[in-house]
């Protein structure tokens, strides 16, 4: 091309899996009877071994050693990458001391090591409810020992692997309630992804028996508006969680005996300030600082002497027990600091979570 004077550039260059690809498209598309999509999400793999290519470029890793190194599930250190990256760094004439160009002609056949087929991940979303105060969101597991016998993930999960068969699961949701909280309402929204499914096609109908019969299988949960959805979709999820409000209600109880008018005035009160230290019991899984937070509203519920309900709407993320019994002064301030006594949570739920996501559905 040179000798032409014509100039070959970068995107002139066919990558070799490509030309592979104009070429087995047709014959599977022949064999299976369905046309070939690049953009499928049912993908197969073929890995090959031609003991000559990688003879070839030995050479390389004396040129850039750091570009070759053992990577799991590599067959070979010489991938595609590794070698257009030392191809980058070798000056051409010491390319050309060990490399003939043009190439000599390859005196053996390459192997097919292995054919994998693979479905892309499936996306399930939905909304939770959980009725127990004694189940973990997720797998409640300490030093290798199991705590509790089930979690509102694999409630949810069990269902959806045996119906789409796939390999696993990994499960998101908006925020997440501590194994004594309820969460009511309309739910929390969450998110499953899953891993080469073997099943892909379901209506709107299949979707619809499949709540229900997440929904027959435990009266610890229920889950509502379950749907398939893309993995964009899921972005919205999270997206500006911390802005977004969550609204509970909290059953509190007061050393000193308290009438009505003594927690009136904590109606009063909106847009309340707090400066939230890392919790005592989440300081092993979570980094020590001191985060602000909002409680929008509040509205009390007398009972009796010691005891009085509290609606709040707050900002999400944040530590309604701690603000409560104020962790040892770690949250300020409290509710026993404004009412000049000592205050403990007894109960509390999640009366909602205020993510528009995913789309309410008609079930």
């Amino acid at each position: 091309m040179g000798k032409l004077g014509l100039p070959l550039a970068k995107d002139d260059i066919v990558q070799l899996k490509e030309a592979y690809k104009w070429i087995i498209h047709p014959q599977l598309s022949e064999e299976l009877g369905v046309p070939a999509d690049g953009k499928s999400l049912f993908e197969v793999s073929v890995v090959f071994a031609h003991p000559e290519t990688e003879e070839e470029c030995r050479f390389l890793a004396t040129a850039c050693p750091d570009c070759f190194k053992p990577a799991k599930n590599k067959q070979s250190v010489f991938t595609r990458m590794a070698v257009i990256k030392a191809l980058e760094k070798i000056k051409e004439e010491d390319f050309l001391k060990h490399f003939p160009s043009p190439p000599s002609s390859p005196k053996n056949l390459c192997v097919a090591l292995e054919i994998q087929c693979n479905n892309g991940a499936v996306f399930v979303a939905g909304r939770y409810n959980k009725y127990s105060r004694n189940l973990p969101q997720t797998p409640w597991i300490i030093d290798g020992e199991r705590k509790l016998e089930s979690s509102v993930e694999e409630l949810i999960s069990e269902h959806l692997m045996a119906e789409f068969k796939a390999d696993s699961f990994n499960f998101s949701s908006s925020g997440r309630e501590d194994v004594d909280v309820r969460t009511l309402g309309n739910g929390r929204p969450f998110a499953i992804e899953l891993v080469n499914p073997r099943r892909i096609h379901f209506t709107a109908e299949d979707m619809k028996g499949l709540q229900q019969r997440i929904n027959n299988s435990s009266d610890k949960i229920q889950v509502r508006d379950l749907q398939l959805v893309t993995r964009e979709a899921i972005g919205r999820m999270k997206e500006g969680e911390e802005e977004k409000t969550k609204t509970y209600s909290a059953l509190i109880w007061t050393d000193k005996a308290i009438q009505k008018e003594d927690v009136a005035f904590l109606d009063d009160i909106k847009e309340l300030k707090l400066d939230q230290k890392t919790p005592l019991r989440v300081l092993h899984r979570r980094p020590l600082a001191v985060r602000c937070r909002i409680i929008h509203t509040m509205r009390s519920e007398y009972i009796d002497e010691h005891h009085f309900r509290l609606h709040l709407k707050t900002q999400a993320g944040t530590y309604i027990k701690e603000f409560v019994h104020g962790d040892f002064g770690r949250t300020k301030p409290n509710i026993g600091s404004l009412l000049n006594r000592t205050a403990d949570i007894l109960e509390l739920d999640v009366e909602s979570v205020d993510v528009d996501w995913p789309p309410a559905l008609d079930n």
